[in-house]
């Protein structure tokens, strides 16, 4: 099975999708940040990477990645987000 979430943004619906089976960890060591995942963890994290990288898509447009909220319990939370400043 996979999941769609649909975000909308100045109008523009943006659908993030979840591979089945993703599994996507977040560690913070410090002065380092893992992200670990399968192999469908990781095409869903490049899903929402092209997805917030669309044509149209506004600058600031941005998906949260939580424990219990796509990510595995136990992570640090997770914001990707498009900023188009230079």
């Amino acid at each position: 099975m996979t999941t769609h979430v649909s975000a909308i943004t100045d109008e523009t619906t943006r659908v993030f999708t979840w591979e089945e089976g993703a599994r996507i960890e977040v560690r913070n060591l410090g002065g380092e940040i893992v992200i670990e995942a399968n192999a469908a963890g990781l095409k869903t994290l490049a899903g929402h990477l092209l997805t917030l990288a669309q044509d149209g898509t506004p600058d600031g447009a941005h998906l949260h990645l939580e424990e219990n909220n796509g990510l595995e319990d136990g992570s640090a939370s997770l914001v990707l987000e498009r900023c188009d400043d230079e």
